[in-house]
């Protein structure tokens, strides 16, 4: 008889299948391996389950231990299957920008989920990653996966996927298209395929408020490229062990906009639901397909389904409140119309009285102030009056770091217009926005009043 012995035996052997109609304008055939056919509907349960076996062979997991990780959901779903079946208690830490499906299936496989704040530095207390770590640390015979560090993640891949995608294509791959979050994925299949041909190029797909994209450049951590972003399973704010960025070729941005309205597409033009990744990911692929010839092959790994997502990128009104389905005015629209301009600045060194000159020269009612490189507080002309009521002998000697308030708020290029109540009001005169270009940019009330 021909049967699995439990559903862990069923992980891997995942088909690739072709695209047809929204590749249909490149020069090369694309195909993309399903790993939505897994049992926990993700390549997510590769890795989990190598994680869940390395450990016991070493015993950092014992007999009727807990499981502990930090996830977004499918990493958490592929380690409660395998506690499931092993016997394994399973305590899972996510953050509040996941979807509600991810973590009601958690649940549902007997896991306790804790939800924690997504817009937090990964060393603070409250995050997802320092919460996991010190319950394991608590919680007695327990075990830390940390899919991010822990390089079974990336082994699990170079053992399986590489070979999987290497033979289904009889060796014809020239190009690996990969979503990279914890980095396992693109470092471990990457690294097999550049083995049996260093010529296949690897391309990573990363979203805006990541830093991957900027250090794979140039060797920097920029905590500037961070901020907060929707895209659900790529892009970090830490760099993780098992991202070897020598393996990738090219890192891609796409923005939360365009990953989500593929991720539409696909579902409605090839029959494929698949998740927020997919979308990025093939995105992210037609951007780039001026780099592909009519003799290339595409693989694009597909990360995840489209179930995880129905109350976001499959629900209209979810798309409609960012904006993401009407032809609504973004803040990347107001930059555009309001064109380039110098960026006019006051330090945390400077006088109010340099303030008031740097105001009056260039017409302006309010300033950022800079302490080096980055935005520390602001400063508007109704600073200035109460100051100089309230003390008229010399207040403008005074230095700017003294009365500044905070910061204009940050806002993305992707946000809409219609949104922008929540930030600019009486005591806010202004915004700040980083482009995708890395320009910081200001926008007044004028701005957007005269924009619309």
């Amino acid at each position: 008889m021909n049967y699995a012995r439990n559903i862990l035996e069923t992980i891997g052997n995942t088909p690739l299948v072709q695209l047809n109609r929204i590749t249909r304008d490149l020069p090369c055939p694309c195909l993309v391996k399903m790993e939505t056919f897994n049992p926990g509907h993700s390549i997510k349960d590769r890795m989990a389950i190598r994680m869940i076996e390395d450990a016991e062979k070493d015993g950092r997991l014992k007999p009727g231990g807990t499981i502990i990780e930090c996830t977004s959901g499918n990493t958490g779903m592929g380690l409660a299957l395998g506690a499931a079946v092993k016997g394994y208690s399973c305590i899972f830490t996510t953050t509040d920008k996941q979807s509600k499906e991810k973590v009601d299936m958690l649940k549902a496989l007997g896991a306790e989920v804790i939800v924690c704040p997504t817009n937090v530095e990964p060393d603070d207390p409250r995050s997802y990653y320092k919460v996991a770590e010190r319950l394991s640390k608590e919680i007695p015979h327990s075990f830390w996966c940390n899919q991010y560090d822990n390089l079974s993640n990336r082994e699990a891949h170079y053992a399986t996927t590489g070979p999987e995608i290497w033979e289904q294509t009889e060796g014809r791959i020239t190009h690996l298209v990969v979503g990279v979050g914890t980095g396992g994925t693109i470092s471990g299949t990457g690294r097999y395929l550049k083995e049996q041909n260093p010529a296949v190029q690897i391309w990573g797909i990363d979203t805006y408020g990541s830093v991957f994209k900027k250090y794979h450049e140039t060797g920097e951590f920029d905590t500037r490229e961070i901020y907060p972003y929707i895209t659900e399973g790529i892009g970090e704010d830490i760099l993780p062990k098992n991202v070897d960025f020598s393996i990738i070729d090219h890192f891609e941005k796409v923005t939360d906009k365009d990953g989500a309205l593929m991720a539409r597409r696909l579902a409605r033009e090839e029959g494929l639901l698949l998740g927020y990744s997919a979308g990025s990911a093939v995105a992210g692929l037609l951007q780039l397909q001026e780099k592909l010839r009519p003799e290339d092959l595409v693989v694009v790994i597909i990360h995840d389904h489209g179930s995880r997502y129905v109350g976001k990128i499959f629900n209209d009104d979810w798309m409609r409140e960012r904006g993401f389905l009407e032809d609504e005015i973004m803040v990347r629209d107001l930059i555009r119309i309001k064109g380039a301009r110098q960026w006019i600045a006051v330090h945390t060194d400077q006088t109010v009285k340099e303030a008031l000159s740097l105001m009056k020269t260039y017409d302006l009612s309010q300033l950022p102030v800079m302490d080096g490189e980055e935005v520390k507080g602001s400063l508007t002309e109704s600073q200035i009056l109460h100051l100089l009521l309230e003390d008229p002998h010399h207040p403008t000697d005074r230095l700017v770091s003294e009365i500044m308030t905070e910061p204009f708020p940050w806002v993305t290029p992707d946000t809409p217009v219609s949104r922008l109540n929540r930030f600019l009001d009486k005591k806010v005169p202004a915004i700040l926005c980083r482009d995708h270009a890395g320009q910081v940019h200001i926008l007044t009330q004028y701005d957007v009043i005269q924009a619309l």
